[in-house]
């Protein structure tokens, strides 16, 4: 039997959130120690696979004594720390950026964004309809999968999973500057014509629907899309012998889409074409069976 090495104990560093005393361990970030003690503090561009980007702003919180305000996703937690995530500075500083995000971009289909934008106030309309907006086309240029670049709010997460820090194919990056930045193949090459190996990792770290399944974007279309009436399950992809974690969603005995656990210890929510994309024999066997 192969002995399991023993790691030192994590130290824990005593800090204050909301006045109310918290220890975290030393290597952790203010979101987690929030999270920890229950504390919700909204967040879009945060990964729980990835480095963090500090991208997108909406987790400020004021740290005393620091003349900022800090993103609590990178943020490490400091010995005698005192913190506070709901003051009048940091709710506002939310509400802007949320103003400024949802009044250039889509987020129909971003996850609890209506429900941050009531919360704190938020009023995307108040810049006029002459505010500027992405306003882009879908991107459907293969049978995989479809860039919705309307809905991008620039977090780079799928940059980071195409590139260092897990596939490491560099298909994509960011093209342009300012209002024009984008994220871009190489000369804005189709998909087809990419370094893209179409594995999907970006589709998996993607916050706001801007990357998504061409089932998931048909569906939508059609008005048939519903999560409620979804089922997931988690098995293993018969592909190979990794033994990648599949996650199944379901909707009228259909598989819709696959996701892969982020705690997997083998993939870290990742796959290969096959394991993302590859389920259509599973459909084919059901539909001759019956």
């Amino acid at each position: 039997m192969t002995a399991i090495p023993l790691r030192p104990p994590r130290r824990l560093v005593d800090l204050t959130l909301d006045g109310e005393p918290v220890r975290a361990p030393e290597d952790s970030t203010l979101l987690d120690a929030c999270r920890a003690a229950g504390k919700d503090v909204p967040t879009l561009c945060q990964g729980d696979t990835l480095t963090p980007k500090n991208a997108c702003r909406v987790c400020v919180v004021e740290v005393e004594g620091a003349r900022t305000l800090a993103p609590a996703c990178s943020r490490r937690v400091e010995q005698g720390m005192e913190v506070r995530t709901d003051t009048e500075r940091a709710r506002h500083s939310r509400k802007v950026v949320l103003e400024l995000l949802a009044s250039s971009t889509d987020l129909s289909t971003t996850p609890r964004a209506a429900e941050w934008i009531e919360e704190y106030g938020a009023e995307p309309d108040r810049f006029g309809a002459d505010a500027a907006r992405v306003d882009e086309e879908p991107k459907v240029d293969n049978d995989l999968y479809v860039r919705d670049y309307d809905k991008c709010i620039l977090c780079y997460k799928c940059v980071d999973a195409c590139g260092e820090q897990w596939q490491n194919t560099f298909a994509i990056a960011v093209a342009g500057r300012g209002f024009d930045a984008r994220i871009s193949t190489e000369h804005d090459a189709p998909l087809t014509d990419s370094a893209c190996v179409y594995c999907g990792n970006c589709i998996e770290v993607c916050p706001t629907g801007a990357l998504s399944f061409k089932t998931e974007f048909d569906m939508r279309a059609a008005g048939a899309w519903d999560e409620s009436a979804q089922t997931e399950t988690t098995t293993v992809c018969a592909y190979c012998g990794v033994g990648c974690n599949l996650t199944l969603h379901v909707q009228d005995n259909e598989i819709v889409k696959v996701t892969s656990p982020h705690d997997n210890p083998v993939t870290h929510g990742n796959l290969c074409i096959k394991g993302r994309f590859g389920y259509q024999h599973v459909q084919n066997h059901a539909q001759n069976r019956d």
